[in-house]
């Protein structure tokens, strides 16, 4: 794989930190490597290095290249594989099972919400949240998981809202009532993983980029080797998520491409801005497949959706989800979309975010189904508690069990958008 440099995106255009970190070059050993630069693998570096532990981080292209360079910067307490997690669990530990719901839902905010504040990290983080009914027949559901977010503690940060108090949040007619959630939050994705790159860099971490990782080898002190380099550790993690093709067989077949699309619109007078989110609330649909949105710093809209699971790029971002924008936001008609792009989340067939040991001591951490800034923290914690001899939650994590397609990653992705599909069709009957 020929190392890439970032795209063109808002992301990138409007980023604070410009640091370029060396290709890895020659011998070197640690206690741990890890072998990915996004949100996944700065924030283990980040919980690694707090405690003490000598620190390298791979990454093929650049620092938060990928993902998490790319989304939508929502910071939620979406869980799609809840249901499945919490059948699961509750077999093991019973009652137990909902507080481990309630810890993936919601402990990633506090992790983030406390890194920023305690490494200065600028990265727009603003909160609040609006869960929107997309039809009447949503409304139940979207009140079930208010009623949820109640039961986790969150009652005064959370509320409903009726059709008119929606559209005094928004100035759309689309929506039939939704989930105001204050603990949520929204951020500039790109700075956040930049930020807590630096924060490890800053506690000695050593990151290498435009390193893609060759090849494994594993045993007691396992190693990662690239074109002109080789890391020895006591540990190797795998935080590539959808970017990687790495300790194959072992994990084939456990997690798909979706191709998400996301732009942003010229920056719009500051009146029309206000008028359109007056809270700068970061908002998202009820639907299966869904779009969101949000407000930037400078007054642009980011506008979110498309998503694609055949794993095929979508090829003009702008004239997919401009009808979309516009009928979400009829007062931007025509508005000029300055930015738009693509990038590829990680999909689990059954939602359940994938953690566990390949062999030896190589790890990986992956598939957070569209929801990774807030799970990526979280797992990365598991992942470092594990690595230093706090094994529970690892193994609560790794013992679930996840949906294997024994495909090509292409017929897969194939029968994953046919699955999706279904669901599409279902939703809109």
């Amino acid at each position: 794989m020929k190392p890439s440099e970032r795209i063109d995106n808002y992301y990138n255009a409007s980023r604070n930190d410009f640091t370029e970190h060396p290709v890895l070059e020659g011998e070197k050993r640690v206690d741990v490597v890890i072998v990915g630069g996004g949100s996944t693998g700065v924030s283990t570096a980040v919980e690694l290095a707090e405690r003490g532990l000598k620190v390298a981080l791979v990454e093929a292209n650049r620092v938060g290249w990928g993902a998490s360079g790319r989304n939508g910067g929502q910071v939620t307490g979406s869980l799609s594989g809840d249901a499945a997690i919490l059948k699961q669990l509750t077999k093991t530990i019973g009652s137990e099972a909902i507080d481990v719901v309630r810890m993936l839902r919601w402990h990633g905010h506090d992790i983030i919400k406390q890194r920023v504040e305690r490494y200065g990290i600028d990265c727009d983080l603003q909160h609040g949240h609006l869960h929107t009914a997309y039809t009447e027949s949503d409304i139940p559901e979207l009140q079930q998981a208010l009623q949820e977010a109640k039961d986790a503690g969150l009652g005064d940060d959370v509320q409903w809202l009726d059709t008119a108090q929606v559209q005094e949040k928004l100035a759309t007619p689309l929506y039939h009532g939704g989930v105001l959630n204050r603990r949520n939050m929204h951020v500039h994705s790109l700075n956040l993983c930049l930020g807590e790159a630096a924060a490890a860099h800053s506690l000695g971490v050593e990151i290498f980029e435009q390193s893609p990782v060759l090849s494994i080898e594993y045993g007691k002190t396992p190693s990662v080797t690239t074109a002109a380099g080789r890391i020895t550790a006591d540990s190797v993690v795998l935080a590539g998520n959808a970017y990687h093709r790495l300790a194959q067989p072992k994990l084939k077949g456990l997690l798909f491409p979706a191709i998400l699309g996301n732009l942003t619109t010229e920056p719009l007078d500051a009146e029309l801005a206000h008028q359109l989110n007056p809270e700068n609330l970061a908002v998202y649909d009820s639907r299966m497949v869904l779009d969101y949105y949000r407000m930037t710093a400078d007054n642009r809209l980011m506008f979110g959706g498309g998503t694609n699971y055949s794993g095929r790029d979508i090829d003009d971002v702008a004239a997919t989800l401009r009808p979309a924008l516009e009928k979400t936001f009829p007062q931007l008609k025509g508005v000029g979309i300055e930015y738009s792009w693509t990038g590829t989340a990680g999909i689990i067939i059954n939602r359940i975010p994938a953690l566990g040991r390949i062999e030896g001591n190589v790890y990986y951490a992956q598939g957070y189904s569209g929801h990774g800034i807030a799970s990526s923290h979280i797992m990365a914690e598991v992942m470092a508690d594990a690595l230093t001899g706090t094994l529970k939650n690892f193994d609560l994590f790794s013992s679930l069990s996840h949906i294997r397609l024994p495909v090509s990653p292409r017929i897969g992705s194939a029968l994953v958008a046919l699955g999706m599909t279904y669901y599409r069709l279902k939703q809109a009957l």
